[in-house]
Protein backbone atom coordinates (compact mmCIF):
# COMPACT_ATOMS: atom_id res chain seq x y z
CA UNK A 1 0.00 0.00 0.00
CA UNK A 2 2.29 2.53 -1.22
CA UNK A 3 0.88 6.10 -2.57
CA UNK A 4 1.62 7.32 -5.79
CA UNK A 5 4.45 9.08 -5.35
CA UNK A 6 5.93 5.69 -3.57
CA UNK A 7 5.97 6.49 0.19
CA UNK A 8 4.13 4.14 1.97
CA UNK A 9 0.24 4.98 3.21
CA UNK A 10 -0.17 6.37 7.06
CA UNK A 11 -2.44 3.66 7.71
CA UNK A 12 0.46 0.96 7.29
CA UNK A 13 2.79 2.81 9.76
CA UNK A 14 -0.59 3.27 12.39
CA UNK A 15 -1.47 -0.90 11.75
CA UNK A 16 2.46 -0.83 12.79
CA UNK A 17 2.06 0.82 15.96
CA UNK A 18 -1.23 -0.87 17.01
CA UNK A 19 0.63 -4.14 16.58
CA UNK A 20 3.34 -3.40 19.12
CA UNK A 21 1.62 -0.98 21.45
CA UNK A 22 -1.89 -2.96 21.77
CA UNK A 23 -0.46 -6.28 23.96
CA UNK A 24 1.16 -3.76 25.90
CA UNK A 25 -1.81 -1.52 26.88
CA UNK A 26 -3.74 -4.38 27.21
CA UNK A 27 -1.79 -6.21 29.69
CA UNK A 28 -1.32 -2.47 31.48
CA UNK A 29 -5.00 -2.47 32.24
CA UNK A 30 -5.68 -5.59 32.77
CA UNK A 31 -3.51 -5.55 35.88
CA UNK A 32 -4.04 -1.32 36.90
CA UNK A 33 -7.29 -0.83 35.33
CA UNK A 34 -10.68 -0.75 37.17
CA UNK A 35 -11.35 -5.03 37.62
CA UNK A 36 -7.55 -4.94 38.79
CA UNK A 37 -7.00 -8.66 37.50
CA UNK A 38 -4.09 -9.94 38.91
CA UNK A 39 -2.66 -13.75 39.49
CA UNK A 40 -4.33 -14.78 42.49
CA UNK A 41 -2.09 -16.88 45.18
CA UNK A 42 1.39 -17.03 46.19
CA UNK A 43 4.09 -19.68 46.57
CA UNK A 44 5.27 -19.82 49.92
CA UNK A 45 4.32 -22.53 52.03
CA UNK A 46 4.19 -21.22 55.47
CA UNK A 47 1.98 -18.57 56.53
CA UNK A 48 3.70 -14.80 55.68
CA UNK A 49 3.17 -12.86 59.13
CA UNK A 50 2.06 -9.43 57.93
CA UNK A 51 3.81 -6.65 58.59
CA UNK A 52 6.40 -8.17 59.65
CA UNK A 53 7.52 -7.42 63.32
CA UNK A 54 10.83 -6.54 64.70
CA UNK A 55 11.81 -8.40 67.59
CA UNK A 56 12.62 -6.71 70.79
CA UNK A 57 16.22 -7.16 71.63
CA UNK A 58 17.05 -9.80 69.22
CA UNK A 59 20.60 -8.05 67.86
CA UNK A 60 22.56 -10.86 68.41
CA UNK A 61 20.22 -12.67 65.72
CA UNK A 62 20.88 -9.89 63.33
CA UNK A 63 22.74 -10.41 60.20
CA UNK A 64 21.37 -14.08 59.46
CA UNK A 65 18.29 -15.71 58.77
CA UNK A 66 17.01 -17.41 61.90
CA UNK A 67 15.42 -20.03 62.08
CA UNK A 68 13.47 -20.13 65.84
CA UNK A 69 11.19 -22.62 67.93
CA UNK A 70 9.57 -21.84 70.53
CA UNK A 71 9.43 -24.18 73.61
CA UNK A 72 9.85 -25.75 77.11
CA UNK A 73 13.51 -26.42 78.29
CA UNK A 74 13.12 -30.25 78.98
CA UNK A 75 12.65 -30.73 75.42
CA UNK A 76 10.17 -33.41 75.03
CA UNK A 77 9.48 -35.35 71.56
CA UNK A 78 7.71 -32.37 69.59
CA UNK A 79 11.01 -30.00 70.33
CA UNK A 80 13.24 -32.60 69.46
CA UNK A 81 11.35 -33.37 66.22
CA UNK A 82 11.13 -29.71 65.54
CA UNK A 83 15.20 -29.30 66.55
CA UNK A 84 15.91 -32.04 63.92
CA UNK A 85 13.76 -30.63 61.19
CA UNK A 86 15.72 -26.90 62.03
CA UNK A 87 18.58 -28.94 61.47
CA UNK A 88 18.12 -31.01 58.64
CA UNK A 89 16.73 -28.05 57.02
CA UNK A 90 20.14 -25.93 57.17
CA UNK A 91 22.58 -28.62 56.37
CA UNK A 92 20.33 -29.35 53.19
CA UNK A 93 20.93 -25.74 51.90
CA UNK A 94 24.45 -26.70 51.37
CA UNK A 95 26.93 -24.07 50.54
CA UNK A 96 23.91 -21.12 51.75
CA UNK A 97 23.99 -23.04 55.10
CA UNK A 98 26.40 -20.31 56.50
CA UNK A 99 23.64 -17.88 55.90
CA UNK A 100 21.26 -19.61 58.45
CA UNK A 101 21.36 -19.87 62.39
CA UNK A 102 19.19 -21.80 64.59
CA UNK A 103 17.80 -20.32 67.78
CA UNK A 104 15.67 -22.19 70.81
CA UNK A 105 13.83 -19.59 72.76
CA UNK A 106 13.55 -21.92 75.68
CA UNK A 107 10.03 -20.87 77.86
CA UNK A 108 10.98 -22.57 81.33
CA UNK A 109 12.85 -25.33 82.53
CA UNK A 110 15.93 -24.47 81.29
CA UNK A 111 17.57 -26.85 79.17
CA UNK A 112 18.49 -30.54 78.56
CA UNK A 113 21.91 -29.57 78.16
CA UNK A 114 22.96 -33.08 77.51
CA UNK A 115 21.23 -34.01 74.97
CA UNK A 116 21.10 -30.94 73.39
CA UNK A 117 25.44 -30.53 73.46
CA UNK A 118 25.11 -33.98 71.89
CA UNK A 119 22.83 -33.46 69.05
CA UNK A 120 22.30 -29.67 68.23
CA UNK A 121 25.55 -28.19 69.27
CA UNK A 122 25.23 -25.32 67.05
CA UNK A 123 22.33 -24.19 68.13
CA UNK A 124 21.71 -20.46 70.10
CA UNK A 125 20.00 -21.40 73.27
CA UNK A 126 17.68 -18.57 74.95
CA UNK A 127 16.15 -18.68 77.83
CA UNK A 128 12.49 -16.42 77.72
CA UNK A 129 12.01 -17.05 81.60
CA UNK A 130 12.95 -13.19 82.38
CA UNK A 131 11.28 -10.22 82.25
CA UNK A 132 13.51 -9.28 78.44
CA UNK A 133 12.66 -13.15 77.28
CA UNK A 134 8.89 -12.88 77.87
CA UNK A 135 8.86 -9.41 76.25
CA UNK A 136 10.39 -11.42 73.06
CA UNK A 137 8.35 -14.43 72.88
CA UNK A 138 5.02 -11.73 73.11
CA UNK A 139 5.90 -11.37 69.67
CA UNK A 140 5.57 -14.54 68.36
CA UNK A 141 2.19 -15.45 67.36
CA UNK A 142 0.39 -18.92 68.75
CA UNK A 143 3.94 -19.23 70.05
CA UNK A 144 2.81 -22.94 72.45
CA UNK A 145 1.75 -24.93 68.86
CA UNK A 146 4.92 -26.58 68.36
CA UNK A 147 5.94 -23.81 65.30
CA UNK A 148 8.98 -23.33 63.59
CA UNK A 149 9.11 -19.18 63.20
CA UNK A 150 11.52 -17.63 60.65
CA UNK A 151 13.29 -14.19 61.29
CA UNK A 152 15.02 -12.16 58.09
CA UNK A 153 18.73 -10.84 59.07
CA UNK A 154 17.58 -7.66 59.95
CA UNK A 155 15.78 -9.27 63.20
CA UNK A 156 11.83 -8.87 61.79
CA UNK A 157 9.94 -12.06 62.40
CA UNK A 158 8.40 -12.86 59.37
CA UNK A 159 7.12 -16.55 58.71
CA UNK A 160 5.58 -19.02 60.37
CA UNK A 161 5.53 -22.81 59.94
CA UNK A 162 3.17 -24.91 62.04
CA UNK A 163 3.69 -28.20 62.57
CA UNK A 164 2.15 -30.76 60.26
CA UNK A 165 3.07 -33.50 57.94
CA UNK A 166 4.67 -32.02 55.33
CA UNK A 167 6.57 -28.91 57.52
CA UNK A 168 10.25 -30.49 56.35
CA UNK A 169 10.12 -29.78 52.29
CA UNK A 170 7.61 -26.65 52.74
CA UNK A 171 10.31 -24.90 55.49
CA UNK A 172 13.18 -25.68 52.89
CA UNK A 173 11.29 -24.47 49.97
CA UNK A 174 10.45 -21.25 51.70
CA UNK A 175 14.29 -21.06 53.11
CA UNK A 176 15.64 -21.05 49.49
CA UNK A 177 13.25 -18.68 47.90
CA UNK A 178 14.22 -16.32 50.99
CA UNK A 179 17.47 -16.95 50.15
CA UNK A 180 17.88 -16.55 46.46
CA UNK A 181 16.26 -13.67 46.76
CA UNK A 182 17.62 -12.07 49.61
CA UNK A 183 20.43 -9.47 49.28
CA UNK A 184 21.20 -9.19 52.96
CA UNK A 185 22.61 -12.52 55.30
Amino acid sequence: MNTPDGRRSPAQIWILVAVFFAPLALAFLLYYGSGGWRPAGSTNRGELISPARPLPNASAWHGKWTLVYVGDGRCDERCRAALLLTRQTRLALNADMSRVQRVFLATGNCCDRTYLEAEHPDLTIAPADNDTGAALLAAFPDAASGSIYIVDPLGNLMMRHAPSVGLSKDLLEDLRKLLKLSHIG
